[in-house]
């Protein structure tokens, strides 16, 4: 019974996002096997997220696949950005803390999240802390440039107010360095 389940659920993965109705059949399918298994119900979850922008019908997939496996750690960032897109953000606050607390979750993704979360609620300079720790969490360069990327906008949506304080302070430790190096 297991080889199947597995079968149907590699042609589910195969086929998403490609082949939709493939992918739903498959998982269709796979839950048959499995009505509680934690792959089957993520990847339903990211279609009616993703494809579908049902965003209610997603969390509740969501819902499921952590409430039989708390260590099905790919779901957390996709259950993240759907309380994101929903504009749910105490529950993914919430959530993100959670996931922090999990064993082997991806904490600079996860810092990243919270950073996107704070950036929506207007929140910048948390979301600047977020960053900071989501590149004390990371270990891959790729990423770490990325983050420099989301840093850069989060700077850009700060008030002028702000952006001139930092402007200005560089531009002194620049003068303060021209006055070290002449003496």
């Amino acid at each position: 019974m297991s080889n199947l389940l597995d079968k149907y659920l590699f042609q589910a993965l195969d086929a998403y996002p490609y082949n939709l109705e493939e992918a739903v059949e498959s998982l269709n399918y796979a839950l048959s096997y499995d009505e509680k298994n934690p792959i089957a119900l993520c990847l339903l979850g990211q279609i009616y997220a993703e494809s579908l922008k049902n965003y209610e019908t997603a969390k509740e997939y969501y819902q499921q696949a952590l409430a039989e496996d708390i260590y099905a750690l790919d779901v957390y960032p996709k259950y993240i950005n759907v309380l994101l897109w929903n504009e749910d953000y105490e529950e993914a606050e919430k959530l993100i803390d959670f996931a922090l607390t999990v064993k082997g979750t991806d904490k600079a993704v996860l810092y990243l999240k919270k950073a996107i979360l704070f950036e929506q609620k207007r929140e910048y300079k948390k979301g600047l802390q977020c960053i900071k720790r989501a590149k004390e969490n990371a270990y891959n360069t790729r990423f770490i440039n990325d983050l420099k990327e989301e840093k850069r906008r989060i700077e850009e949506k700060m008030p002028e107010k702000k952006k001139a304080k930092k402007k200005v302070s560089k531009s002194s430790s620049k003068k303060s360095k021209k006055n070290k190096k002449k003496a």
